[in-house]
């Protein structure tokens, strides 16, 4: 059992970064495949990043390439470093876990966090 918690949300201009953290308890990252995913307003939550168990493979939502960068240490804590934020990346982030090989689908993922809100003004 992985318990998922999110933090590093908040409110940040257009332009701005913000890292999101995803901390693991129960059991350590080690052998998981972690992705983030969020939900806009009104939207239906969609694919950001995941990266597999040793940190060698990441993938990406095509629209998010070369602004978004996923990474994880060795033990229980996992990243969302997002730059050149704008207004359409606000929405809540949630960080999951899975034994899967780096899926883009939420069905595919067993963990969840509870989410941690990004807004990005303009």
């Amino acid at each position: 059992q992985v318990q998922l918690v999110e933090s590093g949300g908040g409110l940040v201009q257009a332009g701005g970064s913000l890292r999101l953290s995803c901390a693991a308890s129960g059991r350590t990252f080690r052998t998981y495949t972690v992705a983030w995913f969020r939900r806009a307003p009104g939207k239906e939550r969609e694919f950001v990043a995941a990266i597999s168990w040793s940190g060698g493979s990441t993938l990406y939502a095509d629209s998010l390439k070369g602004r978004f960068t996923i990474s994880k240490d060795i033990g229980n804590m996992a990243y969302l470093q997002m730059n050149s934020l704008k207004p359409g990346d606000t929405a809540a982030y949630y960080c999951a876990a899975t034994g899967r090989a780096i899926p883009t689908l939420e069905d595919q993922y067993i963990y969840w966090g509870q989410g941690t809100q990004v807004t990005v003004s303009s």
